[in-house]
């Protein structure tokens, strides 16, 4: 018998993991690969803001304050006020990066509570100096942790330009300051080396980040780009091929309908055979449209196969393809050629795929198309569920074949369907080999 502790502790193990996928699968898995980025580099910089500061500040105060009665109040006073920079800091730095990004305007006094608690934080500093507690080195190091939660932000708002010219001017404020305290000319050269390491720091750690982050956004927005310019292209390919059909015929019916009213006004019989000619043409127009749909509904299982490897690859997946469609039915290159179409689509809208694979096999009595892709996030796999594949089933039930679809080997998505082969057709890989060599 199961003691009722051992149960209650893999109830609350179990509650526990559950939560933690959960958290795994919102925060993480249902987010494309730039959103991945943007969410570490968030992450990043908050971590940042806290550690390195306070990581400079705390031990200072907390070591050698403790000893001066007189001071230990603006001590405490400092630590509480690089808290509160930390803090409001973090509620920056997403909107900043917006602003950033071009994604929302920063109102005009965001900065001022930052602006506020560093000049706040500078003149408990200089205090500090000023009472003798606190030593050369380590008021600098305490100057830095004072600097970088204002720079964090502050570098995404203002260009490069600025950011160092101000940095230069804030510099040469603190190394006057702290002279006119303490003159030494060692002292003015370590005050200035600390707010530079500062806004370097700041710089690197802030602009860097935010500027690669951008040029990923902008590769996510290229690859959405060139997906929308392939489907645009194969609509004016079949627009194009509708206006060479239907144009000319049109044009001819239209002269050779009111060739038919001036001649039945006139009272020419040559009106009727006008009129014969005009349904002759409208027939043939039919039979080419008809023709031409038909050449656009059921596609070439070999120029589909190379379509979609070209697609992919020019989004930046790698695509093989092992397939060799010559000798197959007609009726069953068509359905394969609108799974191939499908799975394009799905690979290049959902997830971040980086590798795909098509293969083709003839098996017993059957063809298998297989398209399997990485880089598929939670919530894409219920894109087995999506009207697109349902209308492939469709298509597939009328020449007798199945689909199945979903997620295999963690983040992979496999796509497979299988059709018979009819009567007369080749029934293995090596019959189908035969045909074609």
């Amino acid at each position: 018998m199961v003691p009722l502790g051992t149960t209650a502790l893999r109830t609350g193990v179990r509650r526990v993991l559950g939560r933690m996928r959960s958290w795994q699968r919102r925060y993480w898995g249902e987010r494309s690969k730039a959103e991945r980025v943007e969410f570490q580099s968030v992450v990043t910089w908050n971590a940042t803001i806290w550690v390195v500061p306070l990581s400079w500040l705390l031990p200072p105060i907390t070591a050698g304050l403790h000893r001066h009665p007189g001071a230990l109040p603006l001590g405490v006073l400092l630590i509480a006020v690089g808290l509160l920079q930390c803090l409001v800091a973090c509620r920056l730095t997403r909107p900043v990066l917006d602003h950033y990004l071009g994604r929302s305007a920063l109102p005009a006094r965001a900065h001022r509570g930052a602006a506020l608690l560093l000049a706040l934080a500078l003149a408990l500093l200089v205090a500090l100096v000023a009472l003798g507690r606190l030593g050369g080195t380590t008021s600098r190091m305490m100057l830095s942790a004072v600097l970088m939660p204002f720079g964090m932000t502050y570098a995404f708002t203002v260009p490069v330009a600025v950011f160092l010219r101000r940095s230069a001017a804030l510099s040469a404020l603190l190394a006057v300051a702290l002279t006119l305290i303490h003159p030494s000319g060692l002292g003015v050269l370590a005050t200035v080396l600390a707010a530079a390491f500062a806004t370097a720091f700041t710089l690197m750690a802030a602009r860097c980040g935010a500027w690669t982050l951008s040029v990923l956004w902008e590769a996510e927005r290229g690859r959405e780009i060139q997906a929308r310019l392939a489907v645009a292209e194969e609509r004016l390919r079949f627009g194009r091929d509708l206006h060479d059909v239907l144009g000319r015929n049109l044009s001819v019916i239209s002269l050779k309908s009111e060739l038919a009213v001036q001649l039945a006004r006139r009272g020419r019989p040559e009106a009727v055979e006008q009129m014969i000619e005009v349904q002759r043409i409208a027939q043939e127009s039919q039979r080419e449209v008809r023709a031409v749909v038909r050449g656009y509904r059921e596609a070439d299982l070999g120029a589909e196969l190379a379509g979609a490897q070209g697609v992919l690859e020019a989004a930046g997946i790698d695509c093989e393809v092992h397939a060799e469609p010559a000798g197959l039915p007609a009726e069953v290159q068509s359905a394969l050629g609108w799974v191939v179409r499908e799975a394009t689509t799905n690979v290049l809208r959902h997830g971040d795929a980086r590798r795909c694979a098509v293969g083709l096999a003839v098996r017993e009595g059957s063809v298998v198309l297989t398209v399997q892709n990485d880089g598929v996030r939670a919530a894409a796999t219920s894109a087995g569920r999506g009207s697109g594949l349902a209308g492939l089933r469709e298509r597939l039930a009328a020449v007798g074949g199945t689909l199945t679809a979903g997620a295999a080997d963690g983040d992979r998505f496999r796509l497979v369907a299988e059709v018979p082969l009819p009567k007369g057709a080749p029934r293995t890989a090596r019959e189908v080999s035969d045909i074609t060599s």
